[in-house]
């Protein structure tokens, strides 16, 4: 029997909904610690420029603070919500030339389609709107496809297990999600363990 997909309990494409996301999101434990996080990652990439793919993008938070520390970064912003563009459009308005929005759903068998070869990827809390783990290997190797050779492909979500989340559906133990992107073809290191959040590197 095929596991069932477990709806969001928001409207992320609503307004009102992006909105009260955006209001609680930051007071979140740790969150700042793992933006950082990221953007030391990604200033260890030694190129003239440094194109970034952010899945799951969102109001731009995540965003923010790669375009502040990195003057020579360029990011692709990929989100199914039109609500979260519009919030990043705000957030990131004296650095839109360095911004590039694209409308599209991950969860959709060709949403890399076109969108061309990035130095890195990341995303923040966004594999589990999957809506169910088992889907998460599948978008690790779509993944691969964007990246240059010995490209970086940083992960974040919440795990399951203890100091973390409950549903074992919808969320990965900390084994299973590194066992993911290994089975991706990625070699994969920790970067970060820390309030019921990972986040891994891991290099094509």
């Amino acid at each position: 029997m095929t596991p069932v997909d477990i709806p969001s309990p928001i409207d992320l494409c609503a307004m009102p909904d992006a909105l009260a996301w955006e209001r609680t999101a930051m007071q979140r434990p740790f969150r700042q610690e793992f933006f950082e996080a990221f953007a030391n990652e990604l200033s260890l990439i030694t190129q003239p420029t440094i194109r970034v793919l952010e899945l799951g993008s969102g109001p731009g938070f995540l965003a923010r603070q790669v375009l502040d520390h990195i003057p020579n970064l360029e990011i692709t912003l990929l989100d199914f919500s039109s609500a979260m563009h519009e919030l990043a459009r705000l957030r990131l308005g004296n650095v839109l030339n360095r911004v590039t929005f694209v409308e599209r759903s991950f969860k959709e068998p060709g949403w890399a389609y076109d969108l061309g070869i990035f130095e890195a990827v990341i995303t923040n809390q966004a594999v589990h709107e999957l809506r169910h783990k088992r889907h998460a290997t599948a978008l690790h190797q779509q993944v691969r496809g964007l990246l240059q050779e010995r490209g970086v492909y940083l992960v974040c979500d919440h795990y399951c297990g203890e100091d973390g989340m409950q549903n074992d559906q919808l969320y990965m133990t900390l084994d299973e999600q590194h066992a993911s992107l290994q089975s991706a073809g990625y070699k994969v290191s920790n970067v970060l363990i820390k309030g019921g959040r990972a986040l891994y590197r891991a290099t094509r």
